[in-house]
């Protein structure tokens, strides 16, 4: 291997393979996350430790969290680690999205590390800015295929992206080309989207294409990406994952950021279950990824008939809802399960039952809808089941428009709402974005999509233009939070008070209620998964569960904030009055 990485000892220059350890990462593991908030710094190591002892040869570490000083938490943590032989031994990956977090840390570690990542997603002149300042502190550096356009998706933009990376950084800043490592995007396939189908069979063809095309360049990619859709079974994702390296490996790729413990090996893995796997990722297609989620069902805890795919099992599964429950119920369980035949019956019958067409998708659809956001919550159910269920609430929804329209008054012939989507400015990520445009689409509401890179002065013209009954503003890098808060404020400046849904990787309920929240005068809600959207936009939207809705959203972020704040100090004596009984 032509690249010279090292630690206190060298990287191992026969290795064909470097496996990138990903457990002291704080947006990728909760466990670790949570001792370095605790302070539990030597648990931490612990997992760095664990991780050099089963195999890895680089370590990964990240402290981007919104509620962490990252800077601080990385140069501790680092000076950690240079006092345990045992683990910095091996190179080190200076993972974060925060400049500043990358330069101070290139300052303290020893050895020759790897900086990820650099990008052209803000333009050339900060790209050769941040890669000569790489070189010049001696290290090597991942490049993730992106540009001013976003996030490579395609065989042919990534080859494009990674071609123009390669140019500048060898022939315009001189880098050696082995202290280049592109990650060309390892996206989630299976997640009952068509078009990322193929996301994994072009990784693979993108693979083969820098190996021949751009010499001595590296390859990488975050393993974990692929099997997001199916989050819950443990067993099919490190499946994906060994199919994945095998094939990947054999193309050219010498790195990956992945669990250097995962149990099951690409020999372990039963010739029906390889053969579903590879078709996924090797002759993609839309039954393929049926083959795989059915597959998944069946070797899960979830029964079976939770799952539809068509044909005879559809008919299996729609045998399994108790003709005899009232409709209410026969509605949500089939929406549950994803089940279109026969819904236009059970929808005649509904209509005699309520009053008005919209109370029946008010009702037992969005009933159905809750338990669905729920069994995905708890790993339950996998993402292209959601996909599913959203677009049996598009059939349904398309059975009632009819009803519905003719209920209402010229004035109140309206979609469910108006929505403005946007990813924030400094990230270019947009796959949870585009999954949300989906279900909420479903769900019959009008999508304003702005893409991503998208400023608070732009969000703030589009929702003064169009108007929306909601914003959503997505997010998966650290950095995306401030920016996510800058924009609530310049809404907030502007005389905008409509809701806002807050979501994406690195978002969470606390964030939200102690950092954006505050800085806006409308409601501000986190959105834990693409599901939640509709429900949520629902609620907000109904004007008579609007107000109680909003109540509770602003009750549990007053009781985060109090939770979260640091308790008073007392004087001495007054702490020694309190003190427990059985000291006294």
């Amino acid at each position: 291997m032509q690249i010279n990485l090292c630690g206190l000892e060298p990287l191992d220059r026969n290795a064909t393979f470097v496996g990138v350890g990903e457990r002291c990462n704080v947006a990728g593991s909760r466990k670790f996350l949570r001792l370095i908030s605790e302070k539990q710094y030597e648990a931490a190591l612990e997992i760095a430790r664990r991780q050099v002892q089963d195999g890895a040869l680089v370590l990964d570490i990240n402290m981007d969290d919104a509620l962490l000083d990252a800077k601080a938490e990385m140069v501790h943590f680092l000076n950690l680690i240079g006092s345990e032989p045992d683990i910095c031994r091996v190179p080190l990956m200076i993972d974060s999205s925060d400049w500043n977090v990358i330069r101070a840390a290139l300052r303290c570690v020893q050895g020759k590390s790897i900086v990820n990542s650099i990008s052209l997603k803000e333009g050339e002149e900060l790209f050769l800015e941040h890669a000569r300042e790489i070189r010049r502190m001696g290290a090597a550096t991942v490049v993730m295929a992106f540009d001013e356009e976003g996030q490579a998706t395609s065989y042919e933009r990534r080859v494009q992206i990674c071609a123009r990376s390669y140019d500048l950084l060898v022939n315009h800043v001189g880098m050696p080309p082995e202290d280049v490592i592109f990650d060309p995007n390892v996206l989630s396939v299976a997640t009952g989207m068509p078009e990322h189908d193929a996301y994994a069979y072009d990784f693979l063809h993108t693979v083969e294409w820098i190996h021949v095309n751009l010499p001595k360049a590296h390859i990488s990619g975050g393993i974990s990406n692929l099997s997001f859709s199916f989050r819950g079974n443990n067993y099919i994702r490190e499946a994906m994952h060994a199919v994945f390296l095998y094939e990947a490996i054999r193309r050219g790729m010498d790195f990956a950021i992945i669990n250097p413990s995962s149990k099951v090996t690409y020999a372990d893995i039963p010739g029906e279950h390889l053969k579903i796997i590879e078709d996924v990722l090797l002759r993609p297609s839309t039954k393929a990824s049926e083959a795989l989620i059915e597959l998944a069902m069946h070797l899960s805890d979830i029964n079976a008939s939770t799952v539809v795919h068509g044909g005879a099992s559809q008919q299996v599964a729609n045998e399994d809802i108790d003709q005899d429950a009232p409709i209410s119920e026969r509605l949500a369980m089939k929406l549950q399960k994803g089940i279109v035949d026969g819904l236009e019956k059970d929808i005649d019958e509904a209509l005699a039952h309520y009053p008005r067409a919209i109370d029946i998708i008010e009702g037992p659809l969005m009933d159905g809808m809750n338990r669905v956001g729920t069994l995905f919550g708890e790993g339950k159910m996998f993402l292209p089941q959601v996909v599913k269920t959203a677009r049996t609430m598009k059939h349904a929804v398309s059975i009632l428009q009819p009803h519905i329209e003719a209920q209402r008054t010229d004035m109140q012939r309206s979609s469910s709402g108006r929505v403005l989507l946007a990813t924030v400015k400094g990230d270019v990520h947009d796959i949870g974005k585009n999954i949300v445009s989906v279900v909420m689409a479903c769900n019959g509401y009008d999508i304003i999509d702005m893409g991503v890179m998208v400023s608070p002065e732009d969000i703030v013209k589009a929702a003064l233009l169009h108007r929306p009954d909601i914003i959503g503003l997505s997010g998966l890098i650290t950095p995306s939070l401030s920016e996510m808060a800058e924009t609530v404020r310049q809404l907030a400046d502007a005389g905008i008070s409509v809701p806002v849904m807050i979501g994406g990787a690195t978002t969470s309920a606390l964030h939200t209620a102690l950092k954006i929240a505050p800085a806006y005068h409308g409601p501000v809600v986190w959105v834990k998964d693409a599901s939640q959207n509709s429900i949520i936009a629902n609620r907000l939207l109904n004007p008579e569960l609007s107000p109680s809705a909003v109540n509770a959203i602003k009750a549990e972020q007053e009781s985060l904030r109090r939770s979260y704040a640091p308790q008073p100090l007392v004087a001495l004596d007054e702490a020694r009055k309190n003190r427990p009984d059985y000291f006294i």
